[in-house]
């Protein structure tokens, strides 16, 4: 779908607060609110925005130790990746899983309560997956920068 500066124009505002009315976004974007909650719509429609969250505090929910884990599978075969997917997807300590290239074929963010709490997770987790080739984790020492706001360009008039 193409977007138009206004579209972008949205998407820098509700990226930053997506808890705003859609006459605060509409005056912010120079819409009418219902012109405002259309483009929405149809942004949420074609996939551009992907979701409407809160971002929480792990360790304000007790769960202040974070990882990041890089996990090699055995063999690069569609149904030993598609199952892993599936696994990571089935499993709430994983918070982010991507699929990559490089050192590893597989980057995921888990958090736990404790690392004993994340060492029952790998025992629960990794162990019994049989594809897997080695894990690496990374303790998270600080949380520098957090979100999801991805940078949006207005696309040029000629588009």
């Amino acid at each position: 779908m193409k977007y138009d500066r206004i579209d972008a124009r949205i998407l820098e505002i509700v990226q930053k607060n997506n808890r705003l009315t859609t006459e605060v976004i509409g005056d912010m974007a120079g819409l009418s609110a219902t012109a405002c909650q259309r483009r929405l719509k149809t942004l949420r429609s074609e996939g551009i925005i992907e979701g409407d969250v809160s971002i929480v505090s792990p360790k304000a929910v007790g769960r202040p130790i974070g990882m990041f884990v890089l996990v090699s599978l055995e063999r690069e075969r569609a149904d030993i990746i598609d199952r892993f997917k599936k696994a990571i997807k089935s499993s709430p300590q994983i918070v982010n899983g991507f699929y990559v290239t490089g050192d590893a074929d597989f980057v995921l963010y888990v958090t736990a309560r404790s690392m004993e709490d994340y060492e029952q997770f790998t025992q629960r987790f990794f162990y019994e997956i049989p594809d897997i080739k080695g894990v690496k984790t990374m303790v998270i020492m600080d949380r520098v920068k957090v979100g999801f706001a991805i940078p949006i360009e207005a696309p040029s008039e000629d588009r």
